[in-house]
């Protein structure tokens, strides 16, 4: 909770509440995994939108298609499996029963934010996994997805992309705009 708080001090949450809550009951058994705790707290604090026109949070049963959890799990795993004919797994997924599971994308780059869901972890040890999209590469982070959201805000994650965090001067104010904010009303 005290990575939650530390992120609604620096990015405040939409002054309008999320869209209804999420049954995480149904949405876990549709994915066939229990979620981690940080990521629930995410979604019910933030709902589905895009941090500084940058990260967006994928959202369970969102009223956006590309912002749906359920949506992009699917559309990843076909994707993934027709590029792992051609391209060598990351070290991660060569355990038996290993999967990705995308929890947020980057605007524009075709990059995803996964977690590395390994057989016998707990969701809150998942490994937050980042993929360039456009390319082989996959950069493992040993925290939860708030704490690495949290240091891609602050420009801390150690990381090779999102450089322009890094780059530019560092913004005085972070934004979060809602999926509605953002998007209007082409949904699914």
């Amino acid at each position: 909770m005290i990575v939650l708080d530390a992120l609604v001090r620096l990015c405040p949450p939409p002054a309008d509440p999320p869209p209804p809550a999420v049954d995480w009951a149904r949405a876990e058994r549709t994915l066939g995994v229990a979620l981690p705790a940080d990521y629930k707290q995410l979604v019910e604090t933030y709902g589905d939108g895009i941090f500084d026109e940058t990260v967006w949070l994928l959202v369970p049963d969102s009223a956006y298609r590309d912002c749906d959890l359920h949506w992009q799990a699917t559309e990843r795993d076909e994707i993934l499996a027709d590029l792992w004919e051609f391209e060598a797994k990351p070290d991660g997924l060569l355990e038996e029963g290993a999967r990705v599971l995308p929890w947020a994308f980057e605007e524009g780059t075709g990059a995803f934010l996964y977690w590395l869901v390994r057989p016998g972890q707990q969701p809150d040890e998942w490994t937050v996994l980042y993929n360039e999209g456009r390319g082989p590469l996959w950069e493992a982070h040993d925290m939860g997805c708030a704490a690495f959201l949290l240091a891609v805000l602050t420009g801390t994650a150690e990381t090779e992309y999102f450089g322009y965090f890094y780059d530019a001067p560092k913004p005085t104010e972070h934004r979060f705009e809602t999926a509605d904010q953002t998007l209007g009303t082409s949904r699914h």
